[in-house]
């Protein structure tokens, strides 16, 4: 708001009619000038950005309408608010208090904070940069906060093959790449582009948090011509490959290692013989051995034991709680189906309506850089439900990252909404295969002592209640209590794919689930995790 200098003897100079007239208009003018704190928003870059392992990647924030920013704290923070990755307050940027593994790597750009805009550098993108951000305004009369998720990529160098030798009879070649994130997939083609298959695939992760990988194969006959090896990034169109002509002078004839073998035959029982000696001797300290292991493991048996009576009591006390509120929630089973029309281009819907997952990759723009979504990646139910109770069952399989809940039918899906009751979303969700979360209002780690490979979702709409079940052991998870304003949907969100070994779809389970949902291919990886006698709580009730 610009000053405008008003002096007494200028008033004395106008009539009195016209002071009148300027002072009217003058309080009019302040008070259009005062904006309501409620309707000031924060803005941040869009809910996913997806940046590239060494390069710099910036985290623009601004406050609409445009205020300015100068005095006011500007907090930028990784998971939570206390994992600072940058700090302005009083006029200055504070770096006592920022992450280690983000100092020396931030720089704040302020041209334009007057007008409530200021972008965050960070430079030299690592993998472990990767995760929930989120930027915060804070001022005397205004707090606002936006989040979004950081996705890292890393494009790795060009494969390079070599021959090894002859072996069984082909030729034994390896393939070599080093810098790659998330975990790449390699494929080996012959000069008809048919997949061959691997002899051996070794992939490694370095101090850097990036996969090298070695693979060979063995190709016989004419499959040498035109060999390739093509390596390629899951969040990334963009492949590199490597392709090598071997020539038919190189492929093996008549057996060179025959003579070697007619040899060897005949020392065969000398070494026979002394392996024999060998084996004798090394049978005679082993029996020493297990008779030692064996009186140590009688007593640690009788330990373990006790401890595995006492921890069964306890899990079959809280799970026969849990089991009876998630039987009562069953008898209000309904039919879910998803709305296509309201998934986003990333995602894709089953014809039946009952299961989402993430498409392959990631689209490309013409400039060769990967489009940013401000749409949040998500498809909702085509029930509306406002009255009564309602459960339903989704099967998520081992995937690495999903959401589910409910939210409010009218609720905001593009742009900056935050996932939290405040922006009308209540929902709980996996990152990255080792966090389960609910975000109430803000994110709340929850402890699962059996991963869920089937979650159920009970909606008691007169009670303000959404609850979250465990349908792998029958246990209850976590419940919301709320208000809720208005018709509710379900709400599913695949995640992008991580590059996991099991990128199952979100399947919705219809009723009774036992006879249509998805199996389980192997309930013996549900162990219950290692008890720890000071954890008393079971989970959050």
């Amino acid at each position: 708001m610009e000053d405008f200098p008003v002096s007494v003897d200028f008033l004395k100079q106008v009539p009195l009619p016209s002071n009148l007239f300027f002072l009217t208009y003058l309080l009019l003018f302040l008070q259009h000038e005062e904006v309501n704190s409620e309707e000031v928003k924060v803005i941040g870059p869009g809910e996913s950005i997806l940046a590239i392992v060494g390069e710099e990647v910036d985290f623009p924030c601004q406050l609409s309408p445009l205020l300015d920013a100068e005095d006011m704290e500007i907090h930028w923070f990784q998971s939570q608010p206390s994992d600072v990755v940058h700090l302005y307050k009083g006029r200055q940027e504070l770096f006592d208090r920022q992450m280690a593994q983000f100092q020396n790597r931030t720089k704040l750009v302020t041209t334009e904070i007057s007008s409530g805009k200021v972008v965050l550098l960070l430079r030299s993108v690592v993998p472990s940069d990767e995760g929930l951000y989120g930027c915060s305004f804070l001022s005397n009369n205004f707090s606002g906060e936006a989040i979004w998720e950081l996705e890292v990529a890393g494009l790795g160098s060009d494969p390079h093959i070599y021959i090894e030798g002859f072996k069984e009879g082909g030729i034994q070649m390896r393939c070599t790449s080093n810098g790659w994130y998330p975990k790449p997939k390699v494929q080996w083609r012959d000069h008809q582009g048919q997949c061959l298959p691997l002899e051996s695939e070794v992939i490694t992760q370095d101090v850097k948090g990036l996969f090298n990988l070695e693979t060979s194969v063995v190709v016989q006959g004419e499959a040498h011509r035109n060999m390739s090896c093509s390596i390629q990034s899951p969040l990334l169109i963009q492949k590199k490959e490597f392709v090598v002509q071997i020539a038919d002078v190189f492929l093996p004839g008549t057996s060179p290692w025959k003579s070697a073998f007619l040899g060897t035959l005949v020392a065969l029982p000398l070494l026979l013989a002394l392996l024999a000696m060998l084996a004798l001797y090394y049978l005679h300290k082993q029996q020493q051995s297990q008779e030692k292991l064996k009186k140590q493991t009688k007593k640690e048996q009788g330990k373990l034991t006790a401890q595995l009576k006492k921890l069964q009591t306890e899990l079959d006390w809280r799970r026969t709680e849990g089991q009876a509120e998630w039987r009562a929630a069953q008898q209000y089973a309904v039919d879910v189906t998803l709305d296509a029309t309201t998934a986003h281009p990333s995602l894709e819907v089953s014809k039946d309506a009952k299961s989402v997952s993430s498409r392959p990759a990631v689209p490309i723009l013409a400039d060769g850089c990967p489009q940013r979504f401000t749409e949040q990646t998500c498809v909702l139910s085509r029930e509306r439900f406002s009255t009564g109770r309602h459960y339903w069952e989704v099967h998520v399989g081992r995937r690495s990252r999903w959401f589910l809940g409910a939210c409010l039918a009218t609720v905001q899906r593009s742009g900056p909404a935050r996932l939290s009751p405040a922006g009308g979303y209540w929902v709980m969700g996996l990152w990255n295969s080792c966090e389960y979360f609910v975000l109430d209002p803000h994110r709340v780690a929850l402890t699962l002592r059996v991963p869920p490979r089937r979650v159920g979702i009970f909606l008691d709409c007169e009670a303000g209640k959404l609850s979250f079940f465990n349908v792998s052991d029958g246990s209850h998870i976590f419940t919301f209590t709320d208000t809720f304003s208005g018709a509710l949907c379900a709400y599913f969100r695949p995640r992008a794919h991580d590059g996991g070994e099991h990128p199952d779809p979100l399947t919705i389970c219809s009723w009774p689930a036992r006879g249509t949902c998805i199996p389980e291919e192997n309930d013996l990886d549900c162990l219950l995790q290692p008890y720890d006698p000071l954890d008393t709580d079971l989970g959050l009730w």
